[in-house]
């Protein structure tokens, strides 16, 4: 199947998170509690919850996007260049400037994001982000009753286990 997309309908992204506050004293005490009680099967009996909170940023509740790297093809003739960028700063700022690319460049059906084991971080993450910023989700985002098969997203985690990378070319 990989061998039949058009690179240019691809939106290659990574995102990276950091936890919400410095450090787990900065939180308030009900989050404090909250990040307890969320964190407690990770952590076990091996880590308190402020030894552990190093690691919020991997959970969208506790942590917030800090860049958002996107690259996407594009081909003139014989010639193929890759067009890198990144959204960075105030959460929110970024988040408002990646919608405006996907609803400006990459909404037609034909359009795809690939991330990096995204199915399961990257795109939720991003959506929950949006969602907690009271923000719509973009079309490529609301994935709200829709089939596997109707999702419009490549994971190259996926295609590494499967062995489809062979013809992503």
């Amino acid at each position: 199947m990989l061998y039949k997309l058009n690179l240019e309908n691809i939106l290659f992204l990574d995102i990276e998170t950091v936890p919400q506050k410095p450090s787990f004293a900065d939180l308030d005490e009900t989050t404090q509690m909250l990040w307890e009680q969320k964190s407690q099967y990770q952590r076990k009996d091996e880590f308190t919850p402020e030894e552990f909170y190093e690691r919020a940023g991997i959970w969208a509740e506790f942590g917030k996007v800090i860049c958002i790297s996107v690259g996407y093809f594009i081909v003139k003739g014989d010639a193929r260049n890759f067009r890198v960028t990144s959204f960075y700063g105030e959460e929110l700022e970024l988040l408002k400037q990646f919608k405006q690319l996907l609803q400006e460049h990459f909404n037609q059906t034909r359009h795809l994001l690939c991330a990096h084991n995204g199915k399961e971080f990257d795109f939720p993450y991003i959506a929950r982000r949006m969602v907690i910023n009271r923000m719509n989700l973009p079309y490529k985002l609301d994935l709200f009753g829709k089939k596997p098969w109707d999702i419009p997203h490549l994971d190259t985690m996926e295609l590494w286990k499967f062995g489809d990378y062979k013809h992503f070319t």
